[in-house]
């Protein structure tokens, strides 16, 4: 009784000595404190893989079993997490019978709305104890404070990729699920992210609503904007762990490392040649499609791949060199 009076009472006896966190009961005080030593008690008798909760290897235990006790009540369904099943079951309703006076957006949740309410007055009441950023929302608080502990408390039962954020992991799980409840209205397009869709959705309306405060050039979407703002900067956060050769791009650093592995993930469905890089396979490809989607802007020859019509391009520019040398 006295620990559930405290959730009314708002009484947090149990104080964590690392981070700070507050907690009703002591049970759950010792669950947390795991995160910082690394201590998992709970062993798969299976694949011998350690949860840190109980509750993380049972439901770890289904991939080994093929239990699926979350059944949707749509269309029958099923699957091993209700997480899983709650965030599927959304493709189906799409009840939310509240809405912001402001903006008119709706939400499932009052307390949603609440929330986002504060976007509109820029309240911030949460603040972190390390840096001091504020927060309109208690949960974003929470999130952000991982980026100081490390804490990463949702682990993928599949592959075991940890990660800080639960949205994260939700998003994540549907590379294994394949799950894309997100449709594009206009070409029918799947995506297992809705902020996938919204980006994809401005190949259509070809809005552009980021601009670089340097050149102005305007983009469909912040992350590309970030990464082209790197070409001012001559910012490189990436660096190889062989070859110490720094990279603007995460990606790009990625296809670099495989050719000190030499590895090729991507294989030809027709000669089974392999690549290193998903583009070489997809220019690889028009060799037996004869496509040829690069065309010269100056005579309009077409090519295979990018980098030929790069090369024949500069065979125009070295003809107007020529032409002004004669010209001179």
């Amino acid at each position: 009784m006295v620990p559930h009076f405290r959730t009314h009472t708002n009484e947090s006896a149990y104080s964590c000595d690392v981070c700070h966190k507050v907690f009703s009961q002591k049970g759950n005080l010792n669950i947390h404190y795991r995160a910082h030593t690394n201590e998992k008690p709970y062993s798969c008798d299976v694949c011998h893989r350690e949860f840190s909760h109980k509750s993380h290897l049972n439901r770890h235990y289904r991939i080994h079993t093929n239990e699926k006790p979350y059944s949707c009540d749509v269309c029958h369904k099923e699957f091993s997490r209700k997480d899983t099943l709650n965030l599927h079951y959304r493709t189906h309703t799409n009840g939310k019978s509240y809405s912001c006076d402001v903006c008119h957006k709706k939400f499932t949740h009052k307390s949603v709305l609440n929330a986002h309410y504060r976007t509109h007055t820029n309240e911030k009441f949460y603040s972190c104890d390390v840096c001091h950023k504020e927060f309109s929302r208690k949960s974003h608080l929470k999130s952000h404070y991982r980026t100081h502990t490390n804490e990463k408390p949702y682990s993928c039962d599949v592959c075991h990729k940890e990660f800080s954020h639960k949205s994260n992991l939700n998003v994540h799980y549907r590379t294994h699920t394949n799950e894309k409840p997100y449709s594009c209205d206009v070409c029918y397009k799947k995506f297992s992210e809705k902020g996938y869709l919204n980006v994809h959705y401005r190949t259509h309306t070809n809005e552009k609503p980021y601009s670089c405060d340097v050149c102005h050039k305007e983009f469909s979407c912040k992350d590309k904007l970030n990464l082209h703002y790197r070409t001012h900067t001559n910012e490189k956060p990436y660096s190889c762990d062989v070859c110490h050769k720094e990279f603007s791009q995460k990606m790009v650093l990625n296809v670099h490392y495989r050719t000190h592995t030499i590895e090729k993930p991507y294989s030809c469905d027709v000669c089974n040649k392999e690549f290193s890089r998903k583009s070489n396979l997809n220019a690889h490809y028009r060799t037996y499609t004869n496509e040829k989607p690069y065309s010269c802007d100056v005579c309009s020859k077409a090519f295979s791949d990018k980098s030929s019509s790069n090369r024949h391009y500069r065979t125009h520019a070295n003809e107007r060199t020529y032409s002004r040398d004669l010209g001179s």
